[in-house]
């Protein structure tokens, strides 16, 4: 099983390094690449700091997160995608976990969370990660699928802006079978930080009633939770 690991970025100058680092450290025999689709509006030097470390560095031909991780997804040589936030934590068992999965007849999945905070509401948003429902998922808690799968259920929409993660879940988890492995990720609390609990339960609350009516356009969408929040 080789397993291709995919991290879209926008100026992650300050995380990458450390999240390629702890990629290798924890892979084991079925870490087959580490590949880092940076965005082209990046003005950092993220592709440097990434192809300093051996890893596939390359530039979206498009904006956008969903663009980013069908391009890095198209020159993967991996079986399995793996696809990982730069501000995210990897769980140290994650090639075993996956391996794991997959041979367990699982075609794709993710992981639970919690955050990089000691905050006891931070720790309640992450105990509803366990459960198998849309509004407790994200694009946060990673996301691996075989590759033929990713190519057959018709990879992510890069007509979206935003949701383009619970999108892709809903429509493969109709024909694949998913699996959120009993283990945590660690997700950066930034944007709560930023903003704050309230303001960001609110926001995330109103764009998923949006995204889940189907009447709201991604503009629509994008406006409001960049009007709500204060967050790149």
């Amino acid at each position: 099983m080789k397993i291709s690991v995919i991290i879209p970025t926008f100026n992650e100058a300050d995380n990458i390094a450390c999240l390629i680092e702890t990629l290798k450290n924890f892979g084991d025999s079925n870490l087959h690449e580490i590949i880092i689709v940076d965005s082209p509006n990046s003005t950092d030097n993220t592709n440097e700091i990434a192809q300093n470390l051996s890893t596939i560095s390359i530039k979206s031909p498009q904006k956008g997160r969903a663009a980013q991780m069908n391009f890095g997804a198209s020159v993967a040589t991996g079986d399995i995608l793996y696809f990982v936030h730069a501000d995210t934590k990897v769980n140290p068992d994650y090639c075993s976990d996956i391996a794991k999965a997959i041979s367990t007849g699982y075609d794709f999945g993710c992981y639970r969370y919690q955050f990089d905070a000691d905050d006891w509401l931070l720790k309640v948003n992450a105990f509803f990660t366990r459960l198998p429902f849309i509004w407790c998922r994200g694009g946060d808690q990673t996301l691996f699928i075989r590759k033929e799968d990713f190519m057959k259920v018709g990879k992510f929409r890069e007509d979206y802006q935003i949701m383009e993660d619970y999108e892709f879940i809903i429509r493969a988890n109709k024909v694949l079978k998913f699996k959120i492995i009993p283990k945590n990720v660690i997700v950066s609390a930034r944007k709560y930080k930023t903003n704050s609990y309230l303001r960001v339960q609110k926001a995330n609350f109103k764009v998923m009633r949006m995204f889940l009516s189907g009447k709201a356009s991604q503009q629509e969408m994008t406006e409001t939770y960049r009007k709500m929040l204060d967050y790149r």
